[in-house]
């Protein structure tokens, strides 16, 4: 027998094609010397490949072919073999996606850019501004509409939603293994940073954490010491490097209407917390170039924002 080191494994039996054969095939198991009484695949003929799926990530099986006749139940050589670990991340280059683990949580440190749900339905890039803004339904677009820069979604891409049939089920944003991280999580990563002294004056109470999560660029300048965009090469103390990529309104800014506002200014990055008291929206969290805090609010579900992911 043999095996590869996938999820989806394949098997090969030899010669296994003996007279009197009442049965024959494989059995596996995560224990050692796996025998009949565990989970068996039968199969007929001689050179035969059998692909098991549904295996668990990242954990050792051990197989044997078996045999069995008149004269009872014989086994071969056992192989062993531990499956892909199904929570490892690919971005939008094909590269890894860094991760950093925080206390008891593990971190994407770059923002996600997934174009599909998890089962691989498109989510929708969306460039017009009054279709985006009357959105019920899971969207993207790069900042500007300029492909240079971030990817933007709304709430109800991070939540799944892709059409406007409420029967329908929600999809999931993250792969496998990962999960857009609620208010509390985020709260939970807020608090852990703060009390192992990650606060811009080293102290381990009030928030003050925005410039050790914050990129060493991209920031307006600022003259106030705690800013982050103050002595910019002096941030991102915790690794987090979360980037002022703006945001896309769903409402009028003042003068400036509709549409991108914020590069260089801010950052904000939803987490997958509707409010409570208006289910039109939903909490994120953000970080100003001119603060020292990493704050969260609520938003219309319509806004786009960045998303980062933390692991199950």
């Amino acid at each position: 027998t043999s095996a590869t080191l996938n999820g989806v494994i394949s098997i090969v039996s030899e010669n296994c094609d003996v007279p009197n054969n009442t049965e024959q095939g494989f059995v596996y198991s995560t224990e050692i010397q796996p025998t009949l009484e565990d989970i068996q695949v039968n199969v007929n003929g001689t050179n035969i490949t059998t692909t098991i799926e549904g295996l668990e990530p990242n954990t050792t099986y051990y197989v044997r072919a078996f045999l069995t006749n008149n004269f009872g139940d014989f086994y071969g050589d056992e192989v062993d073999f531990m499956t892909a670990e199904a929570s490892l991340l690919v971005n939008c280059d094909g590269n890894l996606v860094p991760t950093i683990i925080y206390g008891t949580q593990e971190w994407t440190v770059e923002n996600a850019c997934p174009i599909t749900y998890r089962d691989g339905t498109t989510i929708p890039q969306v460039a017009d501004t009054t279709e985006w803004v009357s959105l019920t339904t899971g969207a993207w677009c790069y900042y500007n509409n300029d492909p240079s820069k971030g990817k933007l979604y709304n709430w109800y891409a991070v939540a799944g939603i892709h059409d406007t049939d409420p029967n329908t089920p929600s999809k999931e944003f993250a792969p496998e293994g990962w999960h857009v991280p609620s208010d509390a999580e985020w709260t939970t990563l807020e608090e852990y940073l703060i009390t192992n002294g990650y606060n811009y004056d080293g102290t381990t109470t009030g928030n003050k954490i925005g410039k050790a999560m914050a990129s060493t660029t991209g920031w307006n300048s600022s003259t106030n010491e705690e800013a982050i965009g103050n002595e910019q090469s002096l941030n991102n103390s915790s690794g987090f490097n979360l980037f002022p990529e703006g945001a896309r309104f769903a409402v009028p800014l003042g003068s400036v209407g509709y549409d991108f506002h914020g590069e260089g200014l801010y950052t904000q990055i939803w987490t997958s917390t509707e409010a409570e008291w208006n289910m039109d929206k939903a909490w994120w969290h953000s970080l100003s170039f001119s603060a020292a805090s990493f704050d969260g609010t609520t938003n219309l579900k319509q806004f786009g924002h960045s998303v980062r992911l933390v692991k199950n």
